[in-house]
């Protein structure tokens, strides 16, 4: 015999499920575009994107509970500026049910150099000219062609390790003069590090040995930190890596433990009878318990706690 089913608690929506098209007049910003902003290649690239495809990602909006048929702006400030500085009169909106602002920005993930190539091979290889992405994204066409083959030259492994990474264009030239082995090297040292600078991997690559090179040095050029300094810099780097990575293993763990313990103490030294008797018997312990107990981040202490 089949019993019924309970009704499970659905998780409340944090949008509504159809967009709405929404008068610009009626959004209102939450904040004010600084002025510099739109001087910005990011503003810029917003501008020439929507010109040339139209909108991609809709604004987010709530409704304004103070005032009927308006719409308070959660995400997409620059966007609705840009749209305004076009002439759009309206605009399609996602609605909110909730009206956290803050939460938005710090949900995104940053497009990446891999992340962007991928996406400029997909479109050339669709059928979209070249003229038009570089129209969209306000760039060069020969800034296409080179984001178009950033990759060649560099070894799959690579690759993967630095394919959400915020790595600059400049990186991959320098990695591309290095043979593969040497590549994943120097990737697993930049992530390890979690530093992607030019300075970083310039440094990798003073250190690295002409048969590690595609193409050998053709000269001698004067250093003010010589080839055997920069290698040593390389091998403490490596072992900071490694202590970095058990930190990282066992770190889930031991806050897990010390929340644990905070709680504990906390609900002990309650109880006015061991308050009490620490007093007495043991002080240093009562003194270092307290602190454990009265830890408002564990994040913050945590240095304090394992020094």
């Amino acid at each position: 015999m089949n019993m019924p089913r309970k009704p499970t608690k659905g998780t409340r929506a944090g949008f509504e499920s159809e967009t709405r098209v929404i008068p610009i007049s009626a959004i209102l910003p939450l904040k004010v575009l600084r002025p510099t902003t739109k001087q910005s290649q990011k503003y810029r690239q917003i501008v020439a994107s929507i010109r040339a495809i139209g909108l991609v990602e809709c604004l987010v909006v709530v409704p304004n509970t103070k005032k009927r048929d308006t719409y308070l702006l959660l995400d997409g400030l620059m966007r609705l500026e840009a749209i305004t500085e076009l002439g759009w009169s309206e605009v399609e909106c996602l609605i909110s049910t909730d009206d956290e602002a803050y939460t938005y920005n710090k949900r995104i993930s940053r497009l990446a150099s891999v992340q962007e190539h991928r996406m400029i091979v997909r479109a050339v290889e669709h059928g979209v000219p070249e003229e038009k992405i570089a129209e969209a994204l306000d760039l060069e066409v020969g800034a296409i062609r080179r984001r178009f083959r950033l990759l060649d030259g560099i070894c799959k492994e690579a690759v993967e390790q630095l394919a959400d990474k915020p790595c600059p264009k400049l990186m991959f030239e320098l990695l591309k003069r290095m043979k593969p082995m040497r590549q994943m090297e120097a990737t697993e040292l930049m992530v390890g590090q979690k530093n992607y600078s030019s300075p970083f991997i310039r440094t990798i690559l003073a250190a690295t040995p002409d048969e590690l090179l595609v193409a050998p040095r053709l000269g001698k050029k004067d250093r003010d930190v010589s080839r055997e300094q920069i290698a040593r810099l390389e091998r403490e780097l490596a072992v900071a890596q490694s202590r970095t990575k058990y930190v990282e293993d066992t770190y889930g763990e031991d806050n897990l433990q010390l929340t644990i313990a905070k709680t504990y103490l906390a609900k002990l030294l309650k109880k006015q009878a061991i308050v009490r008797w620490l007093e007495v018997h043991q002080p240093e312990y009562l003194a270092e318990f307290q602190e454990i107990a009265e830890i408002v981040s564990l994040v913050a202490n945590d240095e304090k706690m394992t020094s």
